[in-house]
């Protein structure tokens, strides 16, 4: 019996004695696990900010027509890449280019108009002059009768002139005078008449004239009318949400397709309010995008922030002040930019999903919450400046071709650039 109980006795001793190194090696891992996580946190967690949060944003350029037509070709479809200035849809420009040819004709007879003014200053001031002579010819027949008057009243008192003689001498004179008066008259509406000329013409010449301008403005509208039953791409993208079909009647603004420059894509990356505050203007970010895994890693920079929370911006708002209320930590949109030669070997659509992880070690930039962002030079596009140009060439050969050799030399229309035209394309 005693030697039976001895090992039973001692086995529980054994046992406790194998699981003794078992624990310490378990709490040892643990240990170095945890003071393995602190380090890793303090060297590099504690200086990241994450969110999977984020999505691709780019530049959606809407094409509208300015004029109203009926489509007469749609060039482009879903998915199809354009070039800046390719045409993209053509209306019907029969009644424009009727329009034109009116406006066209109204300048040419506006041009020879305002000709008409300037020969008609010669003429009155030849007919000024001729008024001049003829009121110095009546005043010296004036001068001649009043002499024959003078000189007669004294031999009428010695009978040496007969009454009816001094009569008819101061009837002469009277009828000189009255003729001098109507020279005068005709001297002064003359002259009138000239100023009055010259006061249309005066200070400008004939291309300047402000008739040949409202009527070459005119020409530039229906011209311009012409060449917008064309609609070209105004920047280099891809085509999508195309609702125009062929023979579709549309107005000015109608949303007839959108072209997106994929080459302007960035990132909207939507952080925690809480995870702000270390934030700066200019710091590097990591991203991934799910279409392409972790084998893709994009480099970015914080360029801004929204002015409020997603919520702030919704189209139903949170109405918060109720009394079933629960807090909910809101989230900010921060714009981030991509690399570009990084963009351009793996390009990205519109909504894909990212993963972006921001370095807050660089804390010499501004805060993204207190200061403004470096300023970014807006896109723009000069696709309408062409049509601009060749409209006003159009005028200038209407207006010298209806000025005659005779004409003032035509001031050359050097063309300026159109702001208006510059379509200027929010991101």
């Amino acid at each position: 019996m005693d030697q039976d109980t001895r090992p039973t006795l001692a086995t529980p001793k054994a046992a406790a004695s194998r699981r003794k190194p078992a624990l310490l090696a378990v709490t040892a891992a643990v240990l170095v696990a945890a003071i393995g996580y602190g380090a890793y946190w303090a060297l590099v967690l504690r200086n990241q900010e994450s969110t999977d949060n984020a999505y691709v944003q780019a530049p959606m350029v809407q094409i509208t027509p300015q004029v109203a037509g009926t489509v007469l070709a749609v060039l482009v479809d879903d998915t199809d890449v354009v070039k800046v200035g390719q045409p993209l849809v053509r209306l019907d420009p029969a009644d424009a280019r009727l329009t034109l040819e009116r406006a066209e004709s109204q300048l040419a007879q506006t041009v020879r108009e305002v000709r008409t003014l300037y020969a008609n200053n010669a003429a009155l001031d030849a007919t000024i002059k001729l008024r001049e002579a003829e009121v110095a010819r009546m005043q010296s027949e004036v001068a001649r009768a009043n002499d024959d008057v003078m000189r007669r009243r004294p031999l009428t008192a010695t009978g040496a002139v007969a009454g009816e003689e001094m009569h008819h001498a101061e009837s002469a004179l009277a009828a000189a005078n009255s003729a001098l008066a109507g020279a005068r008259s005709a001297l002064a509406a003359a002259q009138e008449q000239a100023a009055s000329n010259r006061a249309l013409t005066e200070g400008t010449s004939v291309d300047k004239h402000p008739n040949v301008e409202r009527a070459a403005a005119a020409v530039r509208e229906a011209f311009l009318a012409v060449q917008r039953n064309e609609l070209p791409a105004p920047v280099a993208g891809q085509v999508a949400r195309r609702t125009v079909q062929v023979g579709q009647r549309i107005t000015p603004g109608t949303p007839l397709m959108s072209v997106i420059p994929l080459d302007q894509v960035w990132v909207e990356a939507n952080f925690k309010e809480v995870q702000l505050r270390n934030m700066r203007i200019g710091q590097p970010v990591k991203l991934k995008a799910d279409l392409y895994g972790n084998r893709i890693e994009y480099d970015g920079r914080v360029v801004g922030v929204g002015a409020g929370t997603g919520a702030a911006f919704a189209m139903l708002p949170a109405q918060n002040a109720t009394g079933n209320w629960i807090k909910v930590v809101q989230r900010v949109p921060v714009r981030i930019e991509l690399d570009a030669q990084q963009l351009a070997a793996h390009p990205l659509r519109v909504g894909l999903s990212m993963e972006a992880t921001v370095d807050l070690q660089e804390t010499s930039g501004a805060p993204v919450l207190s200061a403004l962002a470096a300023p970014r030079a807006s896109s723009q596009t000069q696709v309408f400046d062409t049509s601009s140009a060749a409209a006003d060439r159009r005028v200038h050969e209407i207006i010298v071709a209806n000025l005659g050799r005779s004409s003032a030399r035509v001031t050359p229309i050097i063309a300026a650039p159109t702001v208006g035209a510059a379509a200027s394309i929010s991101h």
